[in-house]
């Protein structure tokens, strides 16, 4: 019919909801629509049970829930640090905050199960979470992250991104709208994440004492802990304090009941075979594979330099070892301990560097499973030439007078630390103390002997001026027996004279003797005058703690006429100071006197602070015998400065002690009790052997009233 509607034909242009099409309806029509899906999403894990410690970071990450400024948290911290088990407990506790949902995804970003997640991967799974249709989901992926911003800008939902690889795998899972929160734990310090999107970051500490030991009370039980508590304390030390490593310790003891936690205590002590104590036979949680995903992330630069700091490095070192060790220039060193301080193998604190025994261990099994023997002995001896030609200039910036030894120049490419003062050179040796004895260990371990005598060489006025007499006497002990081994007869002669005066430090004349012993016959078969005159200035010390002062004063006058003849006028110094403090000793005081004085003379024209130091406390001694008080005071006072100066805290300490004693002989106690508790602070505090008898002094003084 032109120009009529066909009644039977319905016609929709437009957008329509439901429609509902029927050539003839009699009667009733009921349409059934569908629901609209609103979906409330719990995705977190399970929690660990019972839950232990952190107590400081569960309040951080409550404290941030009601700052707007911080709607991205960040627990970052080394592989079994306890960041999941964290993450997933607060997130249930405060679940209550987020009433349109929890999110959870884990990223992968350190898993051998598979590759990392892709942002598609987790944002399709977050949608699908909310009950998006997949028809409604767009195709390209900003799309889709948009859209899941749209469903989270008005809601409030907790999103946890757990074991992210860094802030490129976050970047989209973030929400646009400060309503949400969320929170991200890594292996990674997610600067990035820090840097454009504000997060706050939570670095994940080793576990507390306390915390460890509740730790591993609730996995074996109250009762166990407490009948071997030594044992556990050993272990949370060995662990270093370490969740996973704690568990696993844990899991061991629980596995074999009858297994005394004294036996695993030994068994994580052995530093060669630590890490196997630590496994339970599975490939995903033994503490070797966690760590292995975290080196899998690194460059292979970063992964050579992880290996070799770790049979190598010292307890802490700085980036030119770090450059030495792996032959790369320092500014390529500087970025690879960046990259691995980022993925938290490595600590970083005021340019310093370390990482924990466990990771150290795991470092030094990589080095020996891939590293050469030889690879391994030349890159300790870089790294040993680093720290050796540092020591020589810092050493001859503190000791100018000290005769030198022949050492080759260092190796192209080898940094040497620019010390330009005594003062840095000082605090140079303090920051590296303990990285040196660690370094004269690795070249006794690779046999580099000649790199041990020096080293150990370059140290000594450092440990005796600052009174490390036990660390010298281990030193020196070790470079006399590496240059024994190597022929190296001079060296080893040097080394037993300098070993020798370590042990009179320690009021260990014995010892001493034997290495002198052994020094003056190597002096004799080389026909070195210089060295007998060296060797028997020290022995002249020893026969006086031995109380032998005859042979002590002979040894110090044998000492005089060798100096003499070899024209070395600061020995010459040292022989005529020490004869006339030997003379003092035996009763002659007016000739030591002389001798003393000349030595005065004589270093004051050289310009030689510390022989003027020690021959102003002698002469000190010798008017305090002499009855000459007041001059005894002058003399004392001018050791005390100059030993000030110099850095030498022992030495002050025995010229406070010889002052104590003036100023009670002038009836000044008040000075005498001021003088001694001087001396006594420094000497306890090295556990030098003269501290008993000051402290009796004083302590009789004080008993009696004064």
């Amino acid at each position: 019919m032109t120009g009529e509607a066909d009644p039977t034909r319905n016609v929709v242009s437009g957008h329509t909801g439901h429609v509902v099409q029927a050539g003839v309806v009699s009667g009733d029509v009921n349409v059934n629509l569908p629901r609209p899906v609103h979906v409330l999403p719990h995705q977190l894990p399970a929690t660990v049970a019972p839950f232990v410690g952190r107590k400081a970071e569960l309040e951080l990450l409550d404290a941030a829930l009601d700052d707007e400024a911080a709607p991205v948290q960040v627990i970052s911290a080394t592989a079994g640090a306890g960041k999941t088990t964290l993450a997933v407990h607060w997130a249930h506790r405060a679940a209550h905050r987020f009433p349109d949902g929890q999110l959870y995804v884990n990223l992968r970003g350190f898993d051998p199960t598979g590759p990392p997640v892709v942002p598609g991967e987790a944002i399709r799974g977050f949608l699908d979470a909310f009950g998006v249709q997949a028809d409604n989901i767009p195709v390209a992926l900003d799309a889709q992250a948009a859209l899941y911003r749209s469903l989270l800008a008005e809601r409030r939902v907790l999103v946890v991104l757990d074991n992210a690889r860094d802030a490129d795998q976050v970047g989209l899972l973030l929400p646009g709208s400060a309503s949400s929160r969320v929170l991200v734990t890594s292996r990674d310090r997610m600067h990035d994440l820090i840097v454009m999107q504000g997060a706050r970051t939570i670095a994940l500490r080793p576990m507390s004492d306390g915390d460890a030991i509740r730790l591993i009370a609730s996995r074996i039980g109250e009762e166990r802990v407490v009948n071997s508590g030594v044992a556990v304390r050993e272990l949370i030390d060995t662990c270093v304090r370490l969740p996973l490593a704690l568990v696993l310790v844990a899991a061991r003891a629980t596995l074999d009941p009858d297994l005394p936690l004294e036996a695993l205590a030994e068994e994580v002590r052995d530093e060669e075979h630590r890490l196997d104590a630590l496994e339970l036979g599975d490939n995903r949680t033994g503490i070797r594979a966690v760590f292995s995903w975290s080196c899998n992330a690194l460059s292979p630069q970063a992964t050579a330099m992880f290996r070799l700091l770790g049979p190598h490095a010292g307890p802490t070192f700085g980036s030119g070892a770090a450059a030495a060790l792996t032959g790369v220039p320092v500014k390529r060193a500087k970025q690879l301990l960046a990259e691995l301080t980022k993925a938290h193998l490595l600590e970083e604190s005021d340019r310093r560097y370390s990482f924990h025994d466990l990771l150290r261990s795991y470092a030094a099994e990589l080095a020996t499973a891939v590293e050469t023997g030889p690879d391994n002995r030349i890159a300790a001896g870089r790294m040993l030439d680093h720290y050796l030609h540092t020591a020589l200039a810092a050493d001859r910036l503190i000791a100018p007078q000290r005769a030198p030894i022949a050492v080759p120049e260092p190796p192209d490419g080898i940094q040497v630390v620019a010390v330009d003062d005594e003062q840095q050179a000082f605090r140079w040796f303090t920051t590296e103390h303990a990285t040196l004895l660690a370094a004269v260990e690795v070249a006794g371990r690779y046999g580099l002997h000649s790199h041990l005598w020096q080293l150990a060489w370059s140290m000594t006025t450092y440990l005796e001026r600052k009174g490390h007499w036990r660390d010298w006497l281990s030193t020196q002990t070790a470079a006399a027996s590496a240059a024994e081994e190597s022929g190296e007869k001079a060296a080893e002669a040097r080394a037993r004279r300098l070993a020798s005066r370590a042990a009179i430090r320690l009021g260990m004349p014995d010892v001493a003797a034997v290495h002198l012993e052994r020094a003056l016959a190597l002096y004799e078969e080389l026909g070195s005058a210089i060295g007998k005159a060296r060797t028997h200035i020290v022995f002249s010390w020893v026969r006086e703690l031995q109380e032998r002062y005859s042979d002590a004063v002979d040894h110090a006058a044998e000492s005089l006429d060798l100096f003499r003849q070899v024209g070395n006028r600061p020995g010459e110094a040292r022989a005529l100071d020490q004869l006339g403090w030997e003379l003092a000793l035996a009763e002659q005081h007016e000739e030591g006197l002389g001798y003393c004085e000349a030595a005065l003379e004589l270093f004051t024209e050289l310009g030689h602070l510390a022989g003027l130091a020690d021959t102003e406390d002698s002469l000190g001694y010798i008017n305090f015998r002499l009855g000459r008080y007041e001059v005894a005071v002058e003399h004392l006072v001018r050791a005390i400065g100059l030993c000030r100066e110099l850095g030498d805290q022992h030495t002050a300490a025995i010229s406070w002690d010889r002052l104590g004693d003036v100023c009670l002989a002038l009836g000044d106690v008040r000075g005498a009790l001021d003088a001694w508790g001087a001396a006594i602070g420094v000497l306890e505090k090295r556990s030098a052997p003269e501290v008993v008898a000051v402290r009796a002094k004083r302590d009789g003084v004080v008993l009696s009233g004064g």
